[in-house]
């Protein structure tokens, strides 16, 4: 169990890295080491080399709304427990917090006329955190 708040620990504060904005340096740990290997993506996959495929949550945009999917099969042993969408600001749009038995897919609306950067994720029970980045 401590190795999971370990791990708790370290995505909160990278995604809080994320909402500071570039040129913000966050450390989790109290010597200041800065963090590595907390946040995969498809291009950068880490430990999970051979993942991202069913792990990085694909984006699709239209109208102003935002559908997250993450192509990954779901039992009580292995599944994908959350979806969130950030804009570039920091601001969270929403998030959604999945059951073993439901398919990895949310839908959020943008704020209208927003255009730039926004970061979707996806927790893995197993595999830890997954984002894409994207503009729109």
């Amino acid at each position: 169990m401590v190795e999971r708040r370990d791990f708790l620990k370290a995505a909160i504060v990278t995604v809080s890295a994320l909402t500071l904005g570039p040129g913000s340096k966050v450390s989790a740990s109290e010597g200041g080491a800065p963090f590595t290997n907390v946040i995969y993506t498809e291009g950068n996959p880490g430990k999970w080399a051979g993942k991202a495929k069913t792990h990085a949550p694909m984006v699709d945009v239209a109208a102003g709304k935002v559908s997250v999917k993450t192509t990954h099969p779901m039992s009580v042993e292995h599944y994908i427990v959350r979806h969130t969408l950030v804009l570039g600001d920091g601001t969270v749009v929403g998030g959604v917090t999945f059951k073993p038995n439901d398919p990895a897919e949310s839908s959020y609306d943008l704020p209208p006329g927003y255009k730039g950067k926004v970061y979707a994720t996806s927790f893995c029970n197993l595999h830890d955190f997954w984002l894409t980045e994207f503009m729109v």
